[in-house]
């Protein structure tokens, strides 16, 4: 399925809510220990277009790859983010070696697919889709994240700092931070700061 044409089917969910149609297409939200699904709401999304579910790194659906994004209300009424967006992992031996035009960041980035749904306060409030959009990387965005992957980049390749020097205050819109669970992971991974989701994603209902 082509990103476009997956957009443009997505885009019928606006509105809706997908614990309704997970129940209707019969995806688990909730495991027999009685935990939340991880990725319940991107698997109901793939089970609507009709797509196996892949955990797989490479883009789940060939030429695009979905991203939901859980948003919140602030006591104002208004919406936020609730949390950053990871985008990939960091390998320091690639990243090391291949310029930011070639790398899997910005690979990743134009090919997500953005599900924005707004959550309540627990699992069984309704999550309500708000939009679905492509990544569009205009001039400034793509100099911006640019510059935040060879800050990593340069951070690798010097001998007094390398990887493990890496840390989450690095970058504009894109910053490594540490992957995985538990004290002492030594994994990192690109993540999408909420101040570069708010250009890409419209808070306005």
């Amino acid at each position: 399925m082509e990103r476009r044409i997956a957009i443009q089917k997505l885009k019928q969910l606006e509105g809706q809510d997908l614990h309704a149609l997970a129940h209707e297409l019969g995806v688990t939200v909730l495991a027999p220990n009685g935990k939340v699904n991880k990725g319940w709401a991107g698997h109901v999304c793939e089970r609507y277009l009709g797509l196996p579910l892949n955990s797989a790194q490479s883009p789940n659906f060939g030429s695009w790859e979905l991203k939901s994004i859980p948003l919140k209300r602030r006591n104002d009424g208004t919406l936020t983010f609730k949390e950053t967006m990871a985008v990939t992992m960091i390998d320091p031996y690639n990243v090391a070696r291949t310029p930011f035009e070639e790398s899997h960041l910005l690979s990743k980035l134009r090919k997500a697919v953005i599900v924005a749904r707004i959550v309540g306060g627990s699992y069984s409030e309704p999550t309500m889709v708000l939009s679905v959009t492509g990544i569009d990387l205009n001039d400034e965005l793509y100099s911006i994240v640019e510059q935040d992957y060879n800050t990593v980049r340069d951070c690798i390749n010097d001998e007094a700092r390398g990887f493990s020097s890496l840390t989450g205050k690095m970058g504009v819109y894109i910053q490594p931070r540490t992957k995985g669970s538990g004290h002492g992971s030594v994994s990192r991974a690109f993540y999408a700061r909420t101040s570069f989701l708010a250009r890409i994603i419209d808070l306005s209902e």
